[in-house]
């Protein structure tokens, strides 16, 4: 049985964790969808709180699933320049 925390749920577990900055790719409605379909949503946002069931990014603005995810700067190398 794998009890791995990920997701939404991961993103829960680090704000009762204390932290209050988590970029995660975000939607309405799942969690695959929020990291596979950018075409269709903001897909990332700063999430600062969960509230009434909807995770609050800095904006205000609720979602339903928050994916935490990394952002790191592209190198000239990655970028093949």
């Amino acid at each position: 049985m794998n009890n791995q925390l990920k997701g939404s749920d991961l993103t829960r577990a680090m704000l009762k964790n204390g932290d209050h900055n988590i970029w995660c790719a975000v939607d309405d409605e799942s969690d695959e969808r929020a990291i596979t379909d950018h075409k269709n949503n903001d897909f990332t946002a700063r999430i600062v709180s969960f509230v009434d069931g909807k995770f609050i990014c800095t904006s205000g603005a609720p979602w339903t699933y928050a994916v935490p995810i990394k952002i790191v700067a592209i190198t000239q190398e990655d970028a093949g320049l």
